[in-house]
Formats: C-alpha cells, sequence, structure tokens
C-alpha cells in the first residue's frame, strides 16, 4: 500500500528530531563555558536561515545546558518511549491536516472524534458519553458549569447575570478538594465567593477524607429555604492528598433528590478499566460527568485530558464550549488517538494494573515495619498509599505524657505535631532523593499532619517505576526508621543537658529535622549590641568550623538558608549510640576554648598598642637626654662634626625591646652583654578542651558502647587501655623455653630484678633521671 510521501517525511524527521533531543550523553562543546556566556545573549534572525539540525542542536543545549549534576529531571525524556512519540506525532500531524479542504477535514476530525470518544466510554464503563478534549484539567468541569448554568436557567442566554441575581447558584466541593478550585470556577465563571460552598469531610464516621453525605444534606435544605439553587456537586473518586472515594451512590440519590449535576474526578477513576473494580468506584458510572487525565496514568506527553458527560440537548453543549462547528478544534482527539490505537486495550490495562500492583506491594511491606502509620481507605484495591513515621509512647510515657498535657494540652500536642511533620517532611525528601524511580512525594493532610505519598497511578509509566524500585525503597525506609526513632530520643535528653550547661543556649526549632539547636552565649560587659552580636557571630562560626572538624558522623550546619536562627549551630540526625553528655560538653569546651583565645588575642593587642605607645614615650625621653648629654654645639652640622673629630663623645647604647609575653618594654642592655636575645618567660599554654578522651584507632567522636553491642564494654576498653601503657613501659622478658641457656636465664633474670629495683625505688630517685642513672645512683 503506498503512504503519502509527506506522512512519511514527517515520520521520519520526527524520530530524528527525537533521537537527537534524547541523546544525553552528547558532549556539548559549549558545556563547560560560562552560565551567560555571549551564545545566551539574544541576536538577530541570520538572513539566510538555519538548518533542522543547527536548531534541534540549539533546542538540545537549551533542554540540558543549565542541568545540574542531578539527573532526576531526565527521566520524563528517557521514558517517553514510541508510545509517546505516536502522541508527539499526533501534534504535528493536526497541523499537517488543517490544510486539507473543509470537507475532507470535516469527516477526518468526525472519525477521530467518534473513534476515541467510543474507544474511552467503553474502556472506562460510561454507556452513551459524550466527550470534551482540553488541555487544562479544570476546563472541562469549568464547561460542565456553563452548561448547568445553561440548562438550570432558561432565559440565562438573554439576560445573563441578571437570572443569577434572582436565585443565587450554589457548587458544592469537598474540603478534600485540590486547593484552588473553588476560587478558579468562581473566577472563570463570574460568580461571587458566597456561589462556592466547601462540604467538610467525615470526623466521627467513615474515613476522614470523604465528604460528609449527611451534613452535605442539612446544607443543601437551608440554601433551598433561603431562595438559593443547589447547582453542581464535585465528589472525588480518590482525593488528592489520600487518594479516598466518596460514597458516590449515596451522593448520586441526593443529587437526583434536588436535581443536582454530579460530577467527579480523580485517580482512582482509572482503576474502571481493570477487570475488577471496588464498588465505590464502579458508582462513578453512573455520575454525570467524569474528567480521565490519561497523560499521567499511561505515561503519554502532551496528550489532552477528557471530560466524558451524558446531555441530550447538543445546542446547550454548544453553547456551553463542550462541542464546537470548528473542524480544527476537533483535532485535540488526534495525539490521543494514535496513543491509544498503539497500546491497544491490553497495554493500557496492563499499564493502570501495574500501577496497582505496585501500590500493593509497598503496602504489604509497610504492615510489617514498626513506627509506620498507614493511612490508605482499601486495602485490596487502593491505589494510592499514604503513610507516615510515629511512634508510640510505652506506658509510662503515656502517664507523664498525660499528665503534663492535662496542664498544657494544647502547646504539647501542638508541639508534638510539629515535630513528627518535620521529620516525615525529612523522610520523604530523602527517600524521593535515594530512590527517584519511586516517584514519592510530601503531601500535608488536616488530619494526619505531613505524610509521604506514593501514587504510581501518576508516576510510575512516566518514571518506569519497577517491583525492584519498591524493594529498594523499603530498605531505604528501614535504614530510615532507627535514626529517626534514635533522634526523637534524645531530643529531650539534648535539651536538658543543653539547659543545665554554663554557656550554652537552646534554640527550640521544632521545624529543624535533626538533634535540636545550640548557641554558645558570648558573655561581654560591654553595652555594644552591634559588637556582641559581632562577636557572637564569630565565635559560632568557628565553633561550628571546629566540630565539623571534628571526626564524627554528626552533621552541623547553619540551618536552613531561610527561617533559621541565626548565630546558631545545627545539630542533623543522630544514632542510638550518641554520647550526648560528651557532644554537649565538647560544644560548651569548644566554645570556651574559643573565646578565651579570642579573649587572649584582645589582650595581646591591647598590650602591643600600650607597648607601643610608651616605647614612642621613652624614645622621646631618650632623645631629649641625648641633647643634654651631648650639648647643643654637638647638635650644629658643621661645628658638630669638628667638635666631635677633636673631642669624640662616647655614648652608651641604650636600646628597648618589647617582650609580647610580659607586655613591657625591657632594655636591651643583657643582650649587648650576653651577646645573645633572652627567651623571656615561657608563654601561658593554649586553653584546650579538657574531653580530649583517648579514642581506639577507628573510633569516632561523641560514640558510646552499646550495651546489646558483642564488643568490650568501656571499663573493660579503659583497663585494656591500661593493660597496653604498662605493656609499653616495661621491657620485654623471654620466659625460659628448651632452647634457652642457662646464661640466658640468669641474664633475664638480672635485668628482671634490675627492672623490679628500679621499679622499687622510683620515688626516691632525683627528678629526670633515667633508669641507667639511677642504677648508677644505687651502686
Amino acid at each position: 500500500k503506498m503512504v503519502d510521501p509527506t506522512l512519511a517525511e514527517m515520520g521520519k524527521n520526527l524520530n530524528e528530531a527525537m533521537k537527537m533531543l534524547e541523546d544525553n550523553q552528547r558532549k556539548v562543546e559549549e558545556e563547560n563555558e560560562k552560565k551567560y556566556a555571549r551564545k545566551d545573549i539574544p541576536g538577530p534572525l541570520q538572513g539566510s536561515g538555519q538548518d533542522m539540525v543547527s536548531i534541534l542542536q540549539l533546542v538540545q543545549n537549551l533542554m540540558h545546558g543549565e542541568e545540574e549534576e542531578e539527573t532526576s529531571q531526565s527521566y520524563r525524556l528517557q521514558n517517553v518511549g514510541e508510545q509517546g512519540h505516536m502522541a508527539l506525532l499526533g501534534h504535528s500531524l493536526a497541523a499537517y491536516i488543517s490544510v486539507l479542504d473543509r470537507e475532507r477535514l470535516r469527516k477526518l476530525t468526525t472519525r477521530i472524534l467518534s473513534d476515541t470518544t467510543l474507544w474511552l466510554c467503553r474502556l472506562f464503563r460510561y454507556e452513551n458519553g459524550s466527550a470534551y478534549y482540553h488541555e487544562d484539567d479544570r476546563e472541562g468541569l469549568l464547561k460542565i458549569c456553563r452548561l448547568v448554568i445553561h440548562t438550570r436557567y432558561e432565559d440565562y442566554p438573554t439576560e445573563g447575570f441578571h437570572v443569577l441575581c434572582s436565585k443565587q447558584p450554589v457548587i458544592y466541593i469537598s474540603s478534600a478538594a485540590r486547593a484552588g478550585l473553588g476560587q478558579a470556577l468562581c473566577n472563570q465563571l463570574g460568580l461571587p465567593l458566597s456561589c462556592m460552598c466547601r462540604v467538610p469531610c467525615n470526623t466521627m464516621f467513615g474515613s476522614q477524607h470523604q465528604m460528609d453525605v449527611a451534613l452535605l444534606d442539612r446544607v443543601i435544605k437551608d440554601d433551598v429555604e433561603s431562595g438559593k439553587l443547589p447547582l453542581l456537586l464535585v465528589a472525588n473518586a480518590g482525593t488528592p492528598g489520600a487518594g479516598h472515594t466518596d460514597k458516590l451512590g449515596r451522593l448520586k440519590e441526593l443529587c437526583e433528590q434536588y436535581s443536582m449535576w454530579l460530577h467527579v474526578e480523580g485517580v482512582n477513576l482509572a482503576t474502571l478499566a481493570l477487570g475488577y473494580v471496588s464498588s465505590s468506584v464502579l458508582a462513578a458510572t453512573k455520575c454525570d460527568s467524569m474528567t480521565l487525565t490519561l497523560g499521567s496514568w499511561l505515561g503519554l506527553p502532551a496528550v489532552p485530558a477528557v471530560t466524558l458527560y451524558r446531555h441530550e440537548d447538543p445546542s446547550l453543549s454548544l453553547a456551553a464550549g463542550l462541542t464546537s462547528s470548528q473542524p480544527v478544534e476537533k483535532l485535540r482527539a488526534l495525539p490521543l488517538w494514535l496513543s491509544l490505537q498503539y497500546l491497544g486495550h491490553d497495554g493500557i490495562v496492563e499499564r493502570i494494573k501495574h500501577a496497582s500492583q505496585l501500590s500493593q506491594r509497598l503496602l504489604e511491606n509497610l504492615k510489617n515495619l514498626d513506627f509506620i502509620k498507614t493511612s490508605v481507605e482499601d486495602e485490596l484495591s487502593s491505589p494510592v498509599v499514604v503513610f507516615k513515621f510515629f511512634q508510640e509512647y510505652s506506658k509510662r510515657d503515656q502517664t507523664s505524657h498525660a499528665a503534663q498535657a492535662s496542664t498544657l494540652q494544647h502547646p504539647i500536642i501542638s508541639n508534638e505535631r510539629h515535630i513528627y511533620d518535620t521529620f516525615n517532611q525529612w523522610l520523604g525528601e530523602q527517600l524521593a532523593q535515594l530512590v527517584p524511580a519511586s516517584g514519592v512525594d510530601v503531601v500535608e493532610l488536616e488530619d494526619e499532619g505531613t505524610c509521604v505519598r506514593f501514587s504510581p497511578l501518576m508516576t510510575s509509566a512516566v518514571l518506569g517505576t519497577e517491583i525492584q524500585d519498591i524493594d529498594h525503597l523499603v530498605d531505604c525506609l528501614k535504614m530510615k526508621i532507627p535514626v529517626l526513632t534514635s533522634t526523637l530520643q534524645l531530643r529531650e535528653e539534648f535539651e536538658q543537658e543543653v539547659r543545665r550547661t554554663v554557656g550554652l543556649l537552646y534554640i527550640e526549632d521544632l521545624g529543624w529535622p535533626g538533634l535540636g539547636v545550640v548557641r554558645y552565649n558570648y558573655h561581654s560587659d560591654e553595652k555594644n549590641d552591634d559588637k556582641q552580636e559581632k562577636e557572637l557571630e564569630k565565635i559560632n562560626t568557628e565553633l561550628l568550623k571546629k566540630l565539623n572538624e571534628l571526626e564524627s558522623d554528626l552533621t552541623f550546619s547553619l540551618g536552613p538558608e531561610f527561617g533559621g536562627q541565626k548565630n546558631c549551630v545545627y545539630i542533623g540526625m543522630v544514632t542510638e549510640d550518641l554520647d550526648v553528655s560528651e557532644l554537649v560538653e565538647t560544644i560548651a569546651a569548644t566554645g570556651r576554648e574559643i573565646e578565651e583565645n579570642s579573649r587572649l588575642l584582645e589582650n595581646m593587642t591591647e598590650v602591643v598598642r600600650k607597648g607601643i605607645q610608651e616605647a614612642q614615650l621613652q624614645l622621646q625621653k631618650a632623645n631629649e637626654e641625648r641633647l643634654l648629654e651631648e650639648g647643643l654645639l654637638r647638635q650644629i652640622p658643621v661645628v658638630g662634626s669638628v667638635l666631635n673629630w677633636f673631642s669624640p663623645f662616647q655614648a652608651s647604647a641604650k636600646g628597648r625591646t618589647f617582650n609580647l609575653t610580659a607586655g613591657s618594654l625591657e632594655s636591651t642592655e643583657s643582650t649587648y652583654v650576653s651577646k645573645a636575645q633572652g627567651t623571656g618567660t615561657t608563654p601561658p599554654p593554649t586553653p584546650t578542651s579538657s574531653l580530649a578522651k583517648q579514642r581506639l584507632p577507628g573510633h569516632k567522636a561523641f560514640k558510646r558502647a552499646l550495651r546489646s553491642s558483642d564488643g568490650f564494654s568501656e571499663t573493660s576498653s579503659v583497663s585494656h587501655c591500661d593493660d597496653l601503657d604498662r605493656v609499653e613501659q616495661r621491657p620485654p622478658a623471654l620466659p625460659p623455653g628448651p632452647e634457652q641457656g642457662p646464661l640466658e636465664t640468669e641474664e633475664a633474670e638480672g635485668q628482671e630484678e634490675a627492672q623490679t629495683d628500679t621499679e622499687g625505688h622510683r620515688d626516691k630517685s632525683p627528678p629526670g633521671c633515667t633508669k641507667a642513672e639511677e642504677h648508677a645512683s644505687q651502686r
């Protein structure tokens, strides 16, 4: 069969272009140039134009030129695949088809639109439905709202907003809906925000993320009694946060009672294509409209979202913008038409089924982990898994916690939740960084707080998530849980140690995921706040530098870039073998050492300044004395030289030297007499930390021996080190063996007696004597 040459050339060019753009291994010559090089400055268009290869090379440089070393953003291009190429080819074909004659274009677009709509309605069990294809996933709901307004207000096309004033419309959405949805609808429809009603979720019975049907019923009755018109209800088949499904069956009955339109959206609608569908999601097939986001579910780039709806009057659909008389607008379905045919029914179902299996695999592993709490609606078929780190209190801790909560209930609960939110935020970021192919992210839920969410229907097709990625995610989670538990347990001990240590100030920062925040206080009698602040910053900066130089597993930093406290040391996550007392004492001792060195330097600077002033005064006084001794005549240039020739003046050399240690001026007379410069007194020793514990090779700082460990305890380690010291002080003696002669044995015994005698009289020997001199003096 003959192929149109233009179509063949278009497919060939697309393959070459995608191959060039996806080649991330290509070395670009301008890669090492500066960020703002001359090539990045826009210039005029070239008169002769450029070829396709040069233009695509420019596009590739713009796409990959400023990327960092992290390759997490490259997954979308790497996993486009052939089905993605079909979707991209659809955009090129739409532009090509648009130049056909009007009659041929009408027939082609009608076929594409009808085929795609029929396939989608059969695939997602939505009988006798129409389809609207749109780029923005909120645009479908917007057009549905206009359709309902045209349906309920017959005079709206002629009277406009005057009709709405007589009977105000009301749109109901769940409080668990995506943020900004209600405001966006009101802005696009030209309605006041009072037309939007947010329905709370269940708080006593059922899921915490499902719409409260009983409360919604009462709200609708109140609105009807007050003269308002209930217009539309937006329900969720998979909330944006936790992936829970509203009670769609009861909501549909309520909408039929008040003649309301029911629109459903959510990620769980993808499971309608599977063989087994839960009853809660299957009820969505009876709704009036639903929005499907096939691009993320199937990993198809640049394909439109689809809103399926049922309505009998095509004129109202045309007035609302759901249908168009322009054939070009119908070509929006072309990329999806090509992609659905390429994947086929089995390929589409397999991708959705694979995402559900990933969720089940993760959920089964999370059930076996301690300190992990899940928030899953239907454990048998939920495609979204939400979990968080949470540590239960022991009985003793519960008693003390309840006693504290009775006096200060609200601050303790809020602080505890804030700490858990911070830790789960850190956990989600760590998992996303360690296993980028998993697609996990952090979500804020109203009741649970900060949680980690895994929604493979939205990410797995794009990122190429596999079963081994889930196993790797679970392994990383197992490594992070002990760190979280130990850090949470040691936070209180660290706070108490810091508060009882002189010179340290504990800074409470509930938003810091780590052991805590500490600041070394600088005490000064001066009242200059700016100088104290600068000195405090200098000491804490040097303290942070000293702590990072230690060989330890801890991370010390200045805290977050925005929102953190100034002049503080932030300590990150820790393990259970951390010696908190040693850490706090080391911080305090290092801070004192830095402060004393700083004051010593300041005192030395002041001493030098005063010494220079005193030296200037003494030099001036010495010049005056020299004038008196030599006389006035010797100061005259010509007369003085003649007088010195006839009668030379013998003056003693009087010099001065400045002693930095003593801080005083001294005469140089002793230097001229002894022909050597004196060393002066010994400078004071530099203050050092008294916590420099003797550590074995390979043993890092701030570590303590665990009771459950198989190694030596602290006592045995110290005694073992003492034994090593005694062995080093004592010369080795060979035990008598069968090969050792009598002479060697007598020499060994003599050496041992001499050594014993030396140790017995060690205190009587004069200080500084060696063992040989000691034996000589005793003999």
